[in-house]
């Protein structure tokens, strides 16, 4: 780096540690209470936002020792990092879980092993890809906020009559691809119905390999060049061949955004989509009328011990090092883990519950009417998630672009993956040196 980009650097460092602070100073300023104050910085908005609002009033009705000040600050991640590092964090952050690891490795949050024993919270209370989420190098450093599980969606409208039922939704790839040939429309050329794209929305492609037996990580190395995977980015490239590359990008060029009626599937552009359990969320809001349902995502016919492989995520709750006040913080923590709260929040989102125990009320009255499923599917054996690795976010990001380059045909998959696997084998290398230098 250039003396000019170190100063740029080191100048945008300040800046952003100094509005962090002066956001909690703001805070603490308007806090009028007796009560220890607990600083805690999310990064939902909107209802999501409003939701976890409503967890706070509950908790600071709840008791007369502690009283949280919640807020919503874009940017957390890297503003509660900079905060830590300036001596200054808040005593909450709400992060993304698959950052959680690397939050670990550069010592910026606290281990709450101990805190959680001492309050009865206990590994079995929660499903268990949730649970080993929060604990990386086998310490507690997290407890959810709110989890997700994966599945298709279907929309009803634009499938066969021998399709609408959830029951017979294809169970193989194969059939998924013999049905995505038959609904599909082209025009003069144009994509004008896509029954099934790989690529949208494409939150999940560094992961495809899964859904195949595919591994990203064996516990000790990074295994991206797998037959597996191989396997899984030769049939997403099939796609790209089935309805042309150059037609697909056109196709995708119209889609709107995520949050909108112009939604691809939303929008009947395409039939099914691998989607998160907040789905219902977004078609209450932009499409009310929508006829759908969801289901495990199909495997392959040669592999039925991969039957309803889905990809799991949680936000999380930790507490910075440096904290000032750790213990009321993990007041508030231990708080939505109970049970109602849980239930009460995750319920808010449109999500499934952590826990292990669940109430009938939680299923009955919850938004999402699949809400079984998604509960199912998060306790099943072939729940992924991501690896438990500091360098996942660099990994993922070239997973990402392998993606890209072999669906646009740049690439063969071998190669792609081969290549991919040289460069992460090298930042893999060079993390763990410089993990040592800093311990």
């Amino acid at each position: 780096m250039t003396a000019k980009g170190v100063w740029t650097a080191t100048a945008l460092a300040i800046t952003l540690i100094a509005v962090a602070t002066f956001s909690e100073n703001i805070i603490l300023r308007n806090t009028k209470t007796e009560r220890v104050t607990v600083i805690y910085w999310e990064k939902w908005t909107g209802g999501e936002g409003d939701e976890m609002g409503r967890i706070v009033d509950w908790f600071n009705k709840s008791q007369d020792k502690i009283f949280v000040k919640y807020l919503a600050i874009s940017g957390v991640q890297d503003k509660t990092i900079l905060a830590t590092s300036g001596g200054n964090p808040p005593d909450v952050a709400g992060l993304w879980g698959d950052q959680l690891t690397s939050n670990v490795d550069i010592g910026e949050l606290t281990d709450i092993s101990q805190l959680a024993k001492d309050a009865g919270i206990k590994g079995e209370d929660y499903i268990p890809t949730y649970w080993n989420s929060c604990r990386p190098y086998g310490k507690l450093y997290a407890l959810p906020s709110t989890p997700a599980s994966t599945a298709m969606h279907v929309n009803r409208a634009l499938v066969p009559d021998r399709y609408k039922d959830p029951a017979n939704a294809p169970k193989t790839i194969e059939e998924l691809d013999k049905l995505v040939d038959e609904i599909s429309v082209k025009k003069d050329g144009r994509i004008v119905l896509a029954g099934y794209l790989p690529a949208e929305p494409g939150w999940w492609n560094w992961g495809w390999g899964c859904v195949f037996g595919g591994k990203m990580w064996d516990g000790k190395k990074f295994t991206i060049d797998s037959p597996e995977n191989v396997r899984a980015f030769t049939w997403a490239a099939s796609y790209a061949k089935k309805f042309g590359v150059s037609e697909t990008q056109n196709f995708q060029s119209g889609f709107g955004s995520f949050s909108s009626p112009q939604n691809p599937y939303l929008g009947g552009k395409v039939a099914m989509e691998m989607q998160g359990v907040w789905m219902a969320n977004f078609i209450s809001l932009y499409k009310p009328d929508l006829d759908w349902y969801a289901a495990p995502f199909p495997h392959p016919a040669d592999r039925p011990d991969l039957k309803n492989v889905n990809f799991v995520g949680m936000d999380v709750l930790a507490i910075p090092k440096g904290a000032r006040h750790p213990k009321e913080a993990f007041e508030f923590i231990k708080f939505v883990q109970r049970q109602d709260v849980m239930e009460s929040l995750c319920s808010g989102h449109g999500k499934n519950s952590p826990l292990v125990k669940v109430t009938e009320n939680f299923f009955k009255n919850h938004k999402n009417k699949y809400i079984r499923l998604f509960d199912s599917l998060a306790r099943d054996k072939n729940a992924v998630s991501i690896p438990l690795v500091g360098v996942w976010p660099a990994v993922g990001d070239e997973m990402k672009n392998s993606f890209s380059e072999i669906t646009l045909g740049r690439k063969t998959p071998q190669q792609s993956l081969h290549d991919v696997q040289v460069r992460v084998d090298a930042i893999w290398l060079r993390y763990q040196a410089q993990m040592v230098q800093k311990q």
